[in-house]
């Protein structure tokens, strides 16, 4: 799912007619001071990371008048929060709460719903999974049917909410789900969403994620990469999804897992099948090794989809070995594999004299793809340590792991010896 930033957030529930406190984003102290004058009145300044439990790590502070919105700004951004670099601020006014709520719509991918579902509760500011069940209204959505503000307004009556509020929380939680099916949306909550002492109901904080298949749809939320992902992507994350977005026959799912490689020991990993290729990751840490990225070519992608993606993973420096991890027995012909393998290795291995790949691919056509990686590669033996395995080591995670790590021991010693 790919996550929007709170403002990003609550820029689309403002259009969706839900009330959101008056506010701006920030990149620099003086940007918060200027929206902090134009609030006139206290503020709250909020990090902008996709990481929840903001303000228990410090990343909220509250401002009184916009000399402090300068300074408190200045004192959040470029901090880290949970690893990840507060960039942008956002800088709202300061609410005076007297009651918080929750909305929430979510994907129910059972196979008795596989539809969207409205949760609404009178107990909003803490996790949903914490609140007692009979504070929680819900209902499941017939997405032929649809949602109507009558069925805001009966799980608003469900809850009893006082009758004065009824209307301006109904039209919220209709506005919720509104942003919800026009954004392909996975999930989308406004929590809290406040009562505030001069009776206003506002959308204090939001959380949206929207559908990595349905960001092509949306170009102005500004989306780069269309992966699920904890971090911004970087660089190697952007030429990576260049893959996949430019050519859909079969997966090409690669992520950048260390960008800041520090110490030796990482493998540029290469997986099919998404279980699987997990063992095998797995394994390469009880050897003492690191990812510096995960990949997963499957679903029958072409030889030029498997050799770009194998490219990509074999440019990163400081990596010290490759892994083609097929740890399945593929219905897919692997021969398309073989042939993009190959190609890259053959490309990338001569400008790294010493450094050693462990090969396992298993499935259809696999004794054409050993004939075609073992031909292919024969002339590269010379200056690079290349195992190629079968079917009969797909089990073995252990000894690919452990002849992973004896060859980059043994390139190390090599390169200690010309250093």
């Amino acid at each position: 799912m790919a996550r929007l930033y709170e403002y990003q957030g609550k820029q689309l529930l403002k259009a969706a007619k839900v009330p959101v406190p008056q506010g701006e984003v920030a990149a620099t102290p003086q940007e918060a001071k200027k929206i902090a004058e134009k609030i006139g009145k206290p503020v709250v300044i909020k990090s902008q990371v996709w990481a929840g439990g903001r303000g228990k790590a410090g990343g909220i502070k509250f401002a009184e008048h916009p000399l402090d919105a300068e300074i408190t700004a200045n004192q959040l951004l470029g901090m880290e929060i949970k690893n990840l670099k507060v960039e942008k601020v956002l800088v709202e006014e300061k609410l005076d709460i007297e009651k918080e709520y929750y909305v929430g719509v979510i994907i129910d991918a059972s196979k008795e719903a596989r539809a969207p579902v409205v949760m609404f509760s009178t107990e909003g500011g803490m996790d949903i999974e914490s609140v007692d069940s009979e504070k929680i209204a819900r209902v499941t959505v017939d997405v032929l049917r649809g949602f109507r503000l009558y069925d805001a307004l009966n799980l608003c009556v469900a809850l009893k909410v006082p009758t004065r509020v009824l209307p301006s929380i109904a039209q919220a939680i209709m506005g919720l789900y509104q942003t919800f099916k026009g954004y392909n949306c996975r999930t989308a909550e406004i929590n809290p969403l406040v009562l505030t002492k001069a009776g206003k109901i506002l959308a204090a904080d939001c959380r949206i994620s929207i559908d990595d298949s349905s960001v092509f749809r949306h170009p102005e939320l500004g989306i780069d990469v269309a992966r699920e992902a904890p971090t911004p992507p970087t660089e190697f994350d952007r030429i990576a999804w260049w893959i996949e977005e430019g050519d859909l026959r079969g997966t090409c799912y690669i992520a950048q897992m260390a960008p800041d490689k520090k110490g030796p020991g990482y493998v540029g990993y290469h997986g099919i099948g998404g279980g699987g290729a997990i063992l095998g990751v797995d394994a390469l840490n009880r050897q003492g090794l690191k990812i510096a990225n995960y990949a997963d070519t499957s679903g029958n992608p072409t030889a030029a989809k498997v050799y770009r993606a194998a490219k990509v993973i074999l440019s990163q420096p400081d990596i010290e070995g490759y892994m083609l991890g097929g740890f399945i027995v593929a219905n897919q012909e692997q021969w398309h594999h073989a042939h993009g393998v190959v190609k890259a290795l053959r490309e990338e291995l001569p400008k790294r004299p010493g450094f050693p790949s462990v090969i396992l691919l298993c499935g259809n056509k696999e004794k054409e793809s050993m004939e075609i990686l073992k031909e292919g590669t024969t002339d590269l033996l010379g200056q690079n340590p290349i195992e190629i395995y079968g079917s009969e080591k797909v089990y073995e995670t252990e000894f690919l792991a452990k002849r992973m790590r004896a060859l980059i021991d043994e390139y190390r010693k090599k390169r200690e010896i010309k250093g």
